[in-house]
């Protein structure tokens, strides 16, 4: 029986308040955030302090979380034994947090990373799920709010 997996992502904000954005090939050679699957055993914090450090090699602290979303969608890659596409149920917390570093080392999920203002963001192609977390963040600055965005 399929599940759903839970994921986490974070806005990183650097000393000079610049924001991470990542190019990956993963997500159609858009801008994304890092974040990832959380481990059996882990907290949803420490998930996300792990793969930001896998994906960046960036220490980070102060996090919080931002939202709540939800996606079901197709798997275009996965068919079932009549050919009818799989689904995939994303359940992800989305936090912000900030580092002390401004050098970052990518693995292998990205390409290309920039930091940029938090009002310049908008201007890169985002994939759609960072374009969201972008908005929901901008839209509402508080430490933790209670916001489930279904199918983002």
């Amino acid at each position: 029986m399929q599940r759903p997996e839970v994921v986490v992502a974070a806005i990183i904000f650097n000393v000079k308040r610049e924001v991470l954005l990542c190019k990956s090939a993963k997500w159609n050679n858009k801008y994304v955030v890092p974040g990832g699957h959380v481990e059996i055993g882990e907290t949803l914090e420490e998930a996300l302090i792990r793969e930001v450090k896998e994906e960046t090699n960036l220490e980070v602290y102060d996090v919080s979380l931002v939202a709540l979303k939800e996606s079901i969608q197709e798997d275009l890659e996965k068919k079932n034994e009549r050919g009818v596409s799989a689904q995939r149920h994303y359940i992800v917390f989305d936090y912000v947090c900030q580092t002390k570093d401004t050098h970052v080392t990518l693995n292998h999920e990205a390409s290309d990373y920039v930091w940029c203002a938090l009002s310049e963001v908008f201007s890169y192609d985002l994939d759609p799920y960072t374009y969201t977390f972008f908005k929901a963040y901008r839209d509402d600055h508080s430490t933790f709010k209670k916001v489930i965005i279904y199918n983002a």
